[in-house]
């Protein structure tokens, strides 16, 4: 039999209506929410540390829960109203876990592979572009997304939503654009920036040697840091009447003309 919780108006589940709720909450703790089992199962396969499990039964079984609790997680059964006050979305298989948040810091960052390729993404502020950004990364399989400037909070629930849970398998560093510049320039990466002014096409390139390709926000682009640290500015030729696209759309094009000359190499 497990701890059981019925009232919304319990200590604990106010305590984590403010997770779900505030960012600063998430910071002051070092703790978030996650919802659903394909999020779980990738939070678990990225090494999250899980604090406590809360499941309704009715959605998640017991037996389920059982599975999870010889990995030393605390389970707690909660009622319909309970899950329902904690649930970000309304389809959510019943479960629901409080989460460590791990370090994102530039200086934790490890690259395992020697030749890497990195996605930079700078000052994103709408977190499903965010999210579909993580989902375009794990598609390229790249080696690392930096966040330069960031402007969201990671755990964000609509970011974790909108990654499909490649926020915890993704590896992720953030911190500002002088920082992530230098962090490249010391590792020696060619850094390949993404602006209209002084570009070169895209596919013009080479990057089959250590590469970051850098994203700028369809309103304002990148900052003049990025255009003067470059290896090169590039673009993608656009033919229609706009001169911008979906953030993640272009580092999709970008990330995989990458890869392609990585595969054929």
């Amino acid at each position: 039999m497990y701890k059981s919780i019925s009232s919304v108006q319990n200590p604990l589940i106010k305590q984590l209506v403010l997770l779900k709720e505030k960012s600063r909450q998430r910071k002051k703790t070092g703790q978030f929410l996650i919802e659903g089992k394909r999020e779980l199962s990738l939070a678990i396969k990225g090494n999250y540390k899980i604090d406590t499990l809360l499941f309704y039964p009715e959605l998640f079984s017991e037996s389920e829960a059982n599975a999870l609790s010889q990995h030393e997680i605390d389970c707690i059964e909660i009622s319909k109203d309970v899950f329902q006050k904690l649930a970000h979305r309304d389809t959510t298989e019943g479960v629901i876990a409080v989460v460590k948040t791990k370090d994102h810091t530039l200086e934790a960052l490890k690259l395992q592979n020697k030749n890497p390729l990195i996605l930079v993404a700078e000052a994103p502020e709408k977190p499903g572009n965010i999210g579909a950004i993580l989902r375009t990364a794990d598609a390229a399989n790249v080696d690392a997304v930096i966040i330069a400037n960031p402007k969201s909070d990671l755990y964000n629930p609509n970011i974790i939503r909108s990654s499909v849970g490649c926020v915890f398998t993704t590896e992720i560093a953030m911190g500002s654009s002088e920082d992530a510049i230098a962090f490249l320039k010391k590792y020696n990466f060619n850094i390949f920036s993404a602006i209209l002014q002084e570009s070169e096409p895209y596919h013009t390139q080479d990057y089959t040697l250590p590469t970051a390709i850098v994203v700028g926000t369809e309103a304002t682009g990148l900052t003049e840091e990025w255009r003067q640290a470059a290896t090169k500015n590039i673009s993608i030729p656009m033919q229609g009447e706009i001169d911008s696209m979906n953030v993640s759309v272009a580092a999709g094009i970008l990330i995989f003309e990458a890869k392609r000359q990585r595969d054929f190499k």
